[in-house]
């Protein structure tokens, strides 16, 4: 018997025909959801039926990151994979790389589509994000006039500050012509000088919240001068609109929040700012004042009049000094004065007069003490004690003295 071959090669031999099919290599597959099961491994395995067949399916766990919601019995989902024969089993199954919702698929590709269109544009950049006012008086709303999105915007802004104007421009937010009615309200909102504008809507299939997936819509966010909070949907979903906004709240509940500051709370900060402000301001005036003070100390000490003052207390100590020394110098010269005229008293003719002497001298006024100076008849003056007598030598004696 000839060619005969194994399972195990026919299986191999079939499931070699599978990968060299480019087509089953890459292969998206509509059906309804069956059999899905979690295994604690990670892996899904489920089938995927129509009204003519079933075909088996696994999703291996590496591959999870291409699921984005939890697989239901019943779901019209579309899959990306591959098909390929399970050697063991002899079974071909889809080996499933993503999975979409069927219906959202297409528009789930839009979505990545624009997204990445505009990310690259720059549409997504920080740089361009505009900052949130801190305070505002004036917040516009586009979103539908009813509805829970407005209800709740109106009641937590009231709550938080009633005296915040809230301006509404009621815009259709689903269905035919909801992307134009959304621009027209941004446009409209921002004549009206807002301060702040929030786009919203309550939550929704991807088909529900498309209008804010559209380019007009987002370009129209971009290019809006007054800042923009996107509260679209619950916190789980994402639009177009939340990445170009200036701020994405996950509900318009916390959109209001984000938008009006709390009245109470921020009074009883400016309250305590002004306090802290007076005190602050005391401190401030008294430092001031003290250095004032010092500065003032100081110019009076550096005034002209004030050393001037100086000068002239200097020069009434120098001349207290000057009074001082001269008269410590008169006083010693004085005294040695005195002494000088007790010595002259002791070498003065006078005193030798008063002792019993006479002095003589010839009209020339020249000291006679010899009688070799003198002649007959010479006239002479003798000065005594009290007086003053003339007289004629008569008679010459002159006497030996034994030295």
């Amino acid at each position: 018997m000839q060619n005969v071959y194994t399972v195990k090669q026919v299986n191999a031999y079939i499931k070699n025909m599978f990968t060299q099919d480019f087509m089953l290599n890459r292969i998206y597959v509509k059906g309804e959801v069956s059999n899905c099961k979690y295994h604690t491994s990670g892996h899904i395995y489920f089938s995927l039926k129509d009204q003519s067949g079933t075909i088996a399916c696994i999703m291996f766990a590496s591959s999870r990151s291409g699921l984005s919601f939890r697989m239901q019995e019943g779901q019209q989902v579309i899959v990306l994979g591959s098909i390929s024969v399970y050697e063991r089993d002899g079974k071909y199954q889809l080996y499933a790389k993503e999975i979409i919702l069927d219906g959202a698929g297409l528009l789930y590709e839009k979505f990545e589509k624009l997204k990445r269109d505009l990310e690259e544009q720059g549409f997504f950049a920080p740089e361009y994000k505009q900052a949130i006012p801190k305070f505002v008086k004036k917040v516009g709303i586009v979103t539908a006039p009813t509805g829970a999105a407005v209800r709740d915007i109106i009641n937590i802004a009231s709550r938080r500050n009633p005296y915040v104007q809230l301006l509404l421009y009621p815009a259709l937010v689903q269905g035919e012509g909801a992307a134009k009615s959304i621009v027209n309200g941004i446009k409209r909102l921002e004549k009206e000088a807002v301060d702040v504008i929030i786009i919203g809507r309550g939550g929704g299939s991807i088909e529900d919240l498309w209008a804010f997936n559209e380019e007009i819509v987002a370009r129209a966010i971009f290019d809006c001068q007054i800042p923009i909070i996107s509260a679209v949907g619950h916190e789980t979903d994402y639009t177009i609109a939340d990445y170009v906004s200036d701020l994405r709240a996950p509900t318009p509940s916390a959109a209001a929040e984000l938008a009006v500051y709390e009245y109470m709370g921020t009074a009883e900060i400016m309250k305590e700012y002004e306090r802290r402000l007076r005190r602050t301001m005391i401190q401030k005036i008294g430092m001031t004042r003290q250095i004032s003070e010092q500065k003032e100390l100081k110019l009076k000490m550096a005034h002209p009049r004030q050393k001037l003052n100086e000068k002239r207390q200097r020069l009434v100590d120098l001349e207290q000094r000057i009074q001082m020394d001269f008269t410590k110098c008169f006083q010693s010269r004085k005294h040695k004065f005195a002494i000088y005229v007790e010595k002259m008293k002791g070498l003065s003719p006078l005193a030798k007069l008063s002792s019993g002497y006479s002095y003589v001298e010839d009209l020339s006024h020249n000291n006679l003490k010899s009688v070799k100076q003198v002649a007959l008849e010479d006239q002479l003056r003798i000065y005594m004690t009290d007086g003053i007598v003339d007289a004629t030598v008569t008679q010459i004696e002159e006497v030996t003295v034994n030295e």
